[in-house]
């Protein structure tokens, strides 16, 4: 039987976005009975030919077979003259397996490649689920014949929900942007809820687009808008073995081509493609494994970018920082622990926090004005923005978090039973 689900976050959206069709790509979700039976676990995505690939790994070093063989592929060149897929499997992460795991990886690939017709070097996968236990990939290779055979241009909603794991709604976002001589579209799915923290990529996203676009520009829009999104957030502050973002043009668009990123086209299809990202992240946190509150902690006047995340990153990671906001807490002194702690530089009498448009504190004190009750009625909000001015420099970093609640603690107690 499938395992029992956990409760839709609070901070889930009222429903998935109607995601635009690209032209060149289908889905197809079905059951494989990969960890439990009766749960859509596998989703296959076919990509035409002539589509243009790139992609962002985690960088953990226990990295899961399905993310080396990824990044060997690519590593080869992103044009797939003759068409691509890619094929994910929730449930088993095929991550610590030995040499089995790139095993499994070829069995699946092969068999995706085989019934597609397309070479297996266009073929790539990705696995999310449990640590350390073999791939059943048997089970995946038994049900491809039949998810080829149902892929449609429409499958994208199912094929979010087929990815999930301890994710509690599916993800998607979209753009639009006006091309020359036609609409070029954008379009991502996403999973991710625990074990996320910024060391790209930090869960799996597909996105696509019908954009006419080179692998090589295509990969540095990419690029452009990791630090501002996938490597902005943090749940727990874990890296997973398996994080996985792979981004695919078809070039199907009726607008002309991107052969630059300085182009008023390309400037737009790069600000297009950041904001899907961020969105898609957003979500991410949103979803966070117990998370009651969606916090954005905005770090200026740092003396470097360097600094600015340091401080970020301590404070959205803070185990102290993050009950206390599960807490309604406005316990401000935790940030400042959190700034002292961080290894950037920082001058106390400097140092100014705010929750929301309030001041706390300021000039190495408690701010005149400061209001206990306000601060506390603040709290109560799902949403807040904690910000902290270092008053040395120049140096800015926003990052996106979520507090940290007993519901963590549930799902992850019992993650593998």
């Amino acid at each position: 039987m499938a395992k029992a689900g956990h409760p839709v976050s609070p901070l889930a959206p009222a429903a998935f976005p109607d995601l635009p069709v690209i032209d060149g790509v289908e889905f197809a979700s079905a059951a494989a009975g990969v960890k439990y039976q009766g749960r859509t676990d596998v989703t296959l995505i076919r990509i035409a030919e002539g589509a243009q690939i790139a992609g962002a790994f985690t960088k953990s070093s226990t990295r899961a077979a399905c993310v080396l063989d990824n990044q060997a592929k690519l590593a080869m060149g992103g044009s797939a003259d003759q068409g691509a897929a890619i094929i994910v499997n929730s449930g088993n992460a095929n991550a610590f397996t030995g040499a089995r795991g790139q095993e499994s990886v070829n069995a699946v690939t092969g068999a995706v490649a085989s019934e597609l017709g397309i070479p297996a070097a266009h073929v790539f996968s990705s696995s999310t689920g449990v640590i350390g236990e073999p791939l059943p990939h048997e089970r995946i290779v038994k049900v491809i014949g039949d998810l080829a055979r149902r892929l449609d241009r429409a499958g994208a909603a199912d094929a979010a929900r087929a990815i999930m794991t301890t994710d509690t709604f599916p993800k998607g976002a979209s753009a639009t942007v006006a091309g020359e001589g036609g609409e070029i579209r954008i379009a991502g799915i996403a999973k991710g809820s625990g074990m996320i923290a910024p060391d790209m990529a930090t869960m799996l996203v597909y996105i696509f687009t019908d954009a006419r676009i080179p692998a090589g520009l295509l990969q540095q829009a990419l690029d452009g808008g990791l630090g501002s999104s996938f490597n902005a957030i943090t749940v727990d502050s874990d890296t997973s073995t398996s994080d996985a973002l792979i981004l695919a043009a078809t070039g199907r668009s009726a607008a002309a081509g991107i052969t630059s990123l300085e182009s008023p086209v390309g400037q737009a299809f790069a600000e297009a493609l950041h904001r899907v990202m961020r969105e898609l992240a957003h979500l991410v946190v949103r979803d966070g494994e117990g998370a009651t509150k969606f916090v954005e902690i905005r770090v200026t006047g740092a003396a470097s970018d360097a600094d600015a995340r340091k401080v970020a990153r301590a404070i959205a990671d803070s185990p102290l920082v993050k009950t206390a906001i599960a807490g309604e807490d406005a316990n401000w002194g935790r940030i400042v622990m959190a700034v002292g702690k961080s290894g950037a530089s920082a001058d106390r009498d400097r140092l100014t926090i705010c929750f929301g448009d309030m001041i706390l504190a300021e000039n190495g004190w408690r701010a005149e004005g400061y209001d206990e009750g306000r601060a506390s009625a603040y709290m109560k909000n799902q949403e807040l923005l904690i910000s902290v001015d270092l008053g040395l420099g120049e140096g800015a970093q926003t990052m996106w978090t979520c507090d940290l609640t007993h519901g963590y603690i549930d799902i992850n107690a019992d993650y593998r039973s």
